[in-house]
């Protein structure tokens, strides 16, 4: 399937709105819960996607657009400091604001089949092209969802009992 921009726009601005309802209002035993050293909370994941729509899809896409197409590297930890001290409640209106602004900008640019060809070159994975830039920020949205969907369901892992075999996102 090639890449449409507005297959994409319905799933970008549900991401927030999902996750609100997964995550307003619960209570630290929800919101503290991570799967490990190194890995995030629920928060953080909401600070990173907020993050990453300040910093990175539409940045890298007029880097495509009107640059050189050589993307800066991003920066994947660097809303850990940025959330430090704010309330879940706060990161997830914050998150719903940008990506507001975000998602009308990209419909804004009215891209072309033409545009989504042009290509960038990626700190790692070398030459991309818009569209799958565009691709991957809904795929990184619906991934981090996953992510926190597993995190909650890990505060019941134990809770669960025997149950446990036949749920798939305590695995």
């Amino acid at each position: 399937m090639e890449f449409q921009v507005e297959d994409a726009v319905p799933v970008l601005r549900r991401t927030p709105g999902t996750l609100d309802a997964l995550l307003r209002g619960l209570g630290p035993t929800w919101t503290q819960a991570d799967e490990g050293p190194g890995t995030w909370t629920p928060p953080e994941v909401v600070a990173h996607l907020s993050h990453a729509d300040r910093t990175n899809w539409l940045p890298r896409l007029h880097t495509i657009l009107h640059g050189d197409g050589t993307f800066p590297p991003f920066d994947r930890f660097a809303h850990l400091a940025a959330s430090g001290g704010r309330t879940p409640d706060d990161l997830l209106d914050e998150f719903a604001a940008v990506r507001r602004e975000c998602v009308t900008r990209l419909e804004t640019l009215r891209l072309t089949a033409a545009d989504l060809r042009r290509t960038g070159h990626h700190p790692e994975f070398g030459k991309v092209t818009a569209g799958q830039l565009l691709a991957t920020w809904v795929a990184h949205d619906l991934d981090h969802v996953v992510q926190i969907a597993r995190t909650l369901a890990g505060v019941q892992r134990n809770a669960v009992g025997p149950w446990q075999a036949y749920l798939r996102v305590l695995r």
